[in-house]
């Protein structure tokens, strides 16, 4: 014990000496910008989504689930736990209806971060697979929907030493998932200042089943959001202080193989895939600076980008909406269906717009 104190005012101290330079290094990683105003028209605010809804995902029939109500340091947070709400997509009354938890389930410690839907082909069942932070630590909370009753039946927690610091999940199966880890390190001084002074892409990929974790990917800045083509042949990695999105071919043992990046100009967050167009959606933090610093007086924009025709030689890299925070502070997610895009955000509210 003695030793990890020792070692963590030897970091401390070397941070404090390095301050300049982290502010220096933070900077450039978090872009920054003058933000211009291109809204979308009709956009109307979400009820009951003021506290975040950090992450949305959208099924083939348009129903919608957002997590809301994640807590992170220095940022404003709702004082219950955090939510989970259903959204459908095909109602004009744009709803959205908080979702029972059971009984069984630890509420009051539920902080949800970056969620998954899979739909068992062989009988239907929708399974919401929720990246949980109770007492900001990481386990992946796996529930079965019950639509009849706006009830999440809570069927297992998840937790192994390579989820450490999860971020986004994307299920493939009843059990199974890929994962992000947006840090290597697991202590908040080796978080905060060793991995931003060395400019460390040592934050990963990982994938879990009953049977096999292992990590699938690596090198990134700051692995983030992470979702899969429409075929399932692919996986797709936003690296945050990378300002990309990389593309990643499955494998037959679930492995993946990088084959490009495109570049996207913004810190981008969590990704959604139109499962008809495979077009990726993000929501992003134009001056990522703003965001982490977070001054009320001063608030971090929005942006939402669009790509399309990732797989080609030439990928079109579109923005859709930006906003210089007056309207929405802190876009975290975008998800489009049916000509309505829903923008979230990590603790603002959530919009929904039209596309044309």
């Amino acid at each position: 014990m003695g030793k990890l104190v020792c070692a963590s005012l030897v970091i401390a101290a070397i941070a404090a000496l390095l301050g300049e330079r982290i502010v220096n290094l933070r900077k450039r990683a978090l872009a920054s910008r003058e933000l211009l105003q291109n809204h979308l028209p009709n956009c109307v605010a979400l009820k009951n989504l003021d506290s975040g809804s950090e992450d949305i995902t959208i099924l083939g029939d348009g129903l919608a689930f957002i997590s809301t109500g994640l807590k992170n340091p220095g940022r404003p947070a709702s004082e219950g736990p955090g939510k989970i709400f259903s959204l459908d997509l095909q109602d004009p009354r744009m709803k959205p209806v908080e979702l029972r938890m059971p009984r069984n389930f630890d509420l009051d410690s539920f902080n949800p971060h970056g969620i998954s839907a899979y739909t068992d082909p062989t009988d239907d069942t929708i399974y919401l697979f929720v990246v949980n932070h109770p007492q900001h630590k990481s386990q992946v909370e796996v529930f079965q929907f019950v639509e009849d009753n706006n009830l999440l039946m809570h069927v297992k927690t998840i937790k192994h030493e390579q989820l450490y610091s999860v971020n986004d999940i994307v299920a493939v199966g009843v059990d199974s998932f890929y994962a992000t880890n947006d840090h290597y390190f697991s202590h908040d001084i080796l978080k905060s200042y060793v991995e931003p002074v060395l400019g460390l892409s040592w934050s990963n990929v990982v994938y879990y089943s009953p049977t096999d974790v292992k990590v699938v990917s690596e090198g990134y800045y700051f692995a983030n959001g992470i979702n899969i083509s429409p075929d399932k042949g692919h996986i797709y990695v936003a690296d945050l202080f990378g300002h990309n999105v990389h593309v990643l071919e499955r494998q037959e043992d679930n492995s993946l193989v990088s084959l490009k990046s495109v570049a996207l100009g913004s810190l981008c967050d969590n990704i959604e895939v139109d499962l008809e167009t495979g077009d990726l959606w993000l929501g992003c933090h134009p001056n990522g600076w703003t965001f982490f610093l977070f001054d009320p007086n001063d608030p971090p924009g929005s942006e939402v980008i669009r790509v399309q025709k990732i797989h080609s030689d030439q990928p079109v890299v579109t923005q859709v909406y930006e906003d210089d925070g007056g309207v929405l502070m802190g876009s975290s997610v975008a998800a489009a269906y049916g000509g309505k895009l829903l923008i979230g955000t990590v603790f603002h509210k959530a919009l929904v717009c039209d596309l044309e």
